[in-house]
């Protein structure tokens, strides 16, 4: 991403789910990468519609758990991602990009996390 970019986490976190919507409609289809797909597809679009959620919360807690929610998206969307990797090997090059993208939006809502709970 650039620098220059204006920061906008729900588009970000949009993007990031169409950006694993096309990786997996691009794989090959097949049992393996139908079930991982589909699990991949449905944790990385939880990201931002939690996120988003979160940003129309309630108060504070539910704040906070709509975050740690979309945190926990983005995690369980890594652990996806790490799994077509090992299923389609000849993708390993390309994963890397989409994979640093979901750390980093993991990292942000971490960050995002803390900061509400002064810590």
């Amino acid at each position: 991403m650039e620098n220059n970019r204006k920061f906008d986490l729900e588009e970000r976190t949009t993007e990031f789910g169409k950006r694993v919507v096309r990786l997996c409609i691009s794989l090959p289809k097949n049992s393996i990468n139908n079930r991982l797909t589909g699990q991949a597809v449905g944790s990385a679009g939880s990201v931002g519609a939690n996120y988003r959620e979160a940003n129309d919360s309630l108060g504070k807690k539910d704040l906070i758990m709509r975050m740690k929610i979309a945190r926990k998206e983005a995690k369980e969307t890594i652990h996806w991602l790490d799994l077509i990797e090992e299923a389609n090997p000849e993708l390993k090059d390309c994963m890397q990009d989409i994979k640093r993208e979901a750390n980093e939006i993991k990292n942000i809502l971490s960050t995002i996390i803390n900061k509400i709970e002064g810590k």
